[in-house]
């Protein structure tokens, strides 16, 4: 077997490391929500379908977010997928210490109290079923329970760093 030129070198394993080859994986764009003393939320690129019978997601979060405390309770949340057009809410959403549900947030009381965010391309309610033990983070596996994907629209995307849109 020969090498190939364009291999690179290879590199010993490190949060860098992992963090610079994702950079390169274009993510899907979501914002969790969850219900508390207030709502919190956080932006989500970990966002994944786990089984269709019945519909589960999962997502991760880290144990250091300041919405951890609250998901780690919850026993519902929302999962939003954002549209091309809401680059600013999702930075809102990542941003830390920024007024994620303030007056600029478009947001109400959704199935179970969970905050759902308005004009997102779909959204679900979901019921954890589990909060498994990660690194630095939690696997949230979550049960769909209600939602909605009736707004049309291309999907939020986050590569080499920043949200982006689809091209054709």
């Amino acid at each position: 077997m020969t090498a190939s030129p364009d291999l690179g070198t290879s590199r010993t394993a490190s949060p860098e490391l992992l963090r610079s080859v994702f950079r390169q994986h274009a993510a899907g764009v979501a914002v969790i929500t969850a219900a508390g003393a207030g709502p919190v939320g956080f932006t989500a690129t970990s966002l994944n379908s786990v089984a269709a019978e019945p519909p589960l997601i999962s997502f991760g979060v880290g144990t250091s977010s300041s919405s951890w405390p609250v998901l780690a309770e919850a026993e519902h949340v929302g999962v939003h997928i954002l549209g091309e057009d809401q680059q600013e809410l999702a930075a809102t959403f990542a941003r830390s210490g920024a007024d994620r549900f303030g007056p600029s947030t478009d947001w109400h009381r959704g199935p179970e109290g969970v905050p759902l965010l308005g004009g997102v391309v779909a959204w679900l309610v979901c019921r954890v079923v589990a909060r498994i033990p990660a690194g630095d983070h939690r696997i949230v596996i979550a049960e769909v329970t209600a939602g909605d994907p009736s707004r049309s629209g291309r999907p939020l995307v986050y590569h080499q760093g920043r949200f982006t849109a689809l091209r054709d």
